[in-house]
């Protein structure tokens, strides 16, 4: 998560990846200061591991990693 698309890491890579195993790989950003959460506040990580809570729990459960990216004091 960051605040806005112009700060996004390694956004090159991570779309390659993306694009090179769509069934196993989902990408995905919060974006604070251009996206709204479900209850109109700002986009945070922990927003989008919400959104997504069922299939992020039943990937790990069968094996899955997940990789956060974004300043280290905000998480």
């Amino acid at each position: 998560g960051v605040a806005n698309t112009d700060a996004l890491l390694y956004d090159d890579e991570l779309q390659s990846i993306a694009a090179a195993h769509p069934d196993n790989f989902r990408l995905d950003y919060a974006l604070s200061r251009e996206q709204s959460n479900v209850k109109g506040g700002k986009m945070y990580i922990q927003d989008k591991v919400e959104e997504y809570s069922d299939e992020v729990f039943d990937r790990l459960d069968n094996g899955a990693h997940m990789y956060f990216c974004g300043l280290k004091g905000m998480m």
